[in-house]
């Protein structure tokens, strides 16, 4: 079985009044394990529909869309919530914490949603807040955390199930450079020494050193990047 995402073919129509706009044209792309690659555009340009279908959170209008080999384009909404939860971990612009939670817990909920948490679980949420630098701050709540901390845990948080897929969306969109540059030298890290496949959406050029490959979004079509 093939591990990772691939897209094939993959078309979005949106009915506006009498019209249908497209907006995504005939994606294709394939990102396997261990591999980061980014997706750069435009606003407007088909991104967010992009991530959304590869996110399970849209279905496609045409093509297919696979994730550890298993055509997801044909799952109920029921099968689909449990591959979200299960197989796909998501980093947002905002860090998304719920504030009345702790670092730790943040992590836990995530086990908490799909069942009971158990001793393994709490142990590897420490371990993985260790290895994100984030050992001392267990206990903290988000209003005591700096930008790149709340990032930092939603990477955590991201990687909790052990998911095979990584979809960041503008990950360093509230961050300094020196804190992006922090978040997704992470990302690139943890992709590697995990084996996840990874797309980060971004309109920061800054980060694309960090990535194996670039793609760019134009129209609702997607074409690999020159190097």
């Amino acid at each position: 079985m093939i591990k990772g995402l691939q897209m094939n073919e993959v078309t979005m129509y949106y009915a506006e009044g009498s019209n249908r706009i497209t907006a995504l044209d005939h994606v294709s792309i394939s990102v396997e394990l261990g591999e980061f690659v980014a997706v750069v555009g435009p606003s407007g340009s088909g991104k967010s529909t992009f991530l959304s279908i590869a996110g399970a959170l849209l279905k496609a209008s045409e093509g297919n869309v696979r994730l550890n080999g298993n055509n997801i384009s044909t799952q109920t909404e029921k099968e689909l919530s449990n591959i979200r939860l299960q197989e796909i971990g998501f980093i947002m612009q905002s860090s998304n914490l719920v504030p009345y939670l702790n670092v730790l817990d943040q992590l836990l909920i995530v086990k908490r949603m799909s069942g009971k948490i158990k001793r393994e679980d709490r142990e590897f949420a420490t371990k993985l807040l260790n290895e994100l630098g984030l050992g001392s701050k267990l206990k903290s709540f988000p209003d005591k955390l700096s930008g790149g901390e709340k990032q930092r845990t939603a990477i955590a948080r991201a990687l909790m199930n052990n998911p095979n897929i990584i979809l960041a969306d503008e990950p360093t969109a509230s961050l300094d450079t020196k804190r992006a540059h922090e978040v997704v030298s992470l990302i690139a890290q943890e992709v590697k020494s995990r084996q996840k496949a990874a797309i980060m959406v971004t309109h920061d050029e800054r980060m694309l050193e960090y990535c194996d490959k670039v793609y760019r979004m134009s129209d609702g079509g997607l074409s690999l990047a020159e190097s």
